[in-house]
């Protein structure tokens, strides 16, 4: 199969195939902003007095065991082909013992036809599964009952909200609509009766944000800070509107960077499960993540490629990333990830 068979929807003009298509093919991240990982090392520990093969990565995330503190970020879904990529990063993640993020359900919710695209569940039957929809689609006729059945149909554990005003802004058909969204998401978070979190799509959420979320009733919250892929970007590829196509330029350094991002959401929430994404592409970006403060670090696009591939090029990407987790475990003396998260060898550079 070539990758335009793999990544090909039911038209031409499908969103999520189009989406894809673009971040495998153009230069979609941002410009003059990067995540801040890249300001933070690790300081050598010479003698670590540890196993390298006793060195343990699991943990837990909605109720279920993980093998790594990893999680697969929400990406796509949709059409024929991006359901093919689902497929294989559920694969993937079984066999690694990742959680996986689902790309937005909303169009399984609008369209039965569409449902095959988001059923993973039988892949993956041991992992984390988290389905996704767009806050702001609970300004344009989403409640309780669509997102309760955005769940059912991925079979998933946990539901995710994700933040992308400024995507909807360049996005042609976007909708613009965010006010009044909180109150709207607290009452989601007290009718679903399954995790409700919120995340943004690669512009971050800071401290004071997440702060409104905890106090809304919201189970966790992912960084995804800047550093990695633009959606203005992205969009941009897409629009013929020239307006917009240089507006975005004006805009592709926009963003709150994921360091910064995961160290202020901790600082502000010390007990809040955190996921750090946003431009991660190593397990050494994963560590940091962690010893910044997340619970699971979020791999995505870095994960893309390998997947529109094959399940087992997939999962080869996320063994080395457990590696390269691994190994920086092994270099500071932490044994698991509760004395990662606790290191005090992560310093500024």
């Amino acid at each position: 199969m070539t990758r335009e068979q793999a990544i090909s929807g039911p038209s031409t003009g499908d969103r999520k195939s189009e989406h894809v298509r673009l971040c495998l093919e153009e230069d979609v991240s941002g410009v003059g902003v990067t995540t801040g990982l890249e300001r933070y090392g690790f300081r050598h520990n010479a003698l670590p007095e540890l196993n390298f093969d006793d060195i343990d990565l699991s943990t837990a995330f909605v109720g279920r065991s993980l093998r790594a503190p990893l999680l697969i970020s929400s990406m796509t879904g949709g059409s024929a082909g991006t359901g093919r990529i689902n497929e294989r990063l559920a694969e993937a993640a079984q066999l690694r013992g990742w959680a996986m993020g689902l790309g937005s359900v909303r169009a399984a919710v609008e369209r039965e036809d569409l449902a095959a695209t988001f059923k993973v569940r039988h892949k993956a039957p041991d992992i984390p599964i988290i389905a996704n929809l767009g806050a702001v689609q609970l300004n344009y006729g989403f409640g309780a009952d669509e997102c309760r059945r955005a769940v059912e149909i991925a079979e998933a554990d946990a539901l995710v909200l994700h933040l992308n005003s400024l995507q909807e802004v360049f996005q042609p058909e976007g909708n613009i609509d965010f006010a009044d969204l909180l109150p709207k998401i607290k009452r989601l978070c007290s009718e679903l009766g399954v995790p409700v979190g919120v995340k943004e799509v690669g512009w971050g959420i800071d401290g004071d944000t997440a702060l409104r979320l905890a106090e809304a009733g919201v189970a966790f919250v992912d960084a995804a800070g800047a550093g990695g892929t633009s959606w203005s970007q992205v969009e941009k590829f897409r629009s013929s509107d020239i307006m917009r196509r240089t507006a975005a330029e004006a805009f592709a350094n926009w963003g709150n960077g994921t360091a910064e991002c995961i160290a202020e959401i901790r600082a502000a929430l010390p007990d809040m499960p955190l996921i750090g994404s946003g431009g991660l592409t190593s397990g050494v970006d994963a560590a940091k993540a962690i010893a910044l403060g997340a619970d699971l670090a979020g791999v995505g696009r870095a994960l893309l490629g390998p997947a529109v591939d094959s399940a087992e090029s997939a999962a080869a990407a996320m063994r080395q990333a457990e590696f390269e987790l691994r190994t920086v475990m092994f270099g500071i003396g932490a044994g698991n990830v509760r004395e990662l998260k606790s290191t005090k060898r992560l310093v500024r550079r």
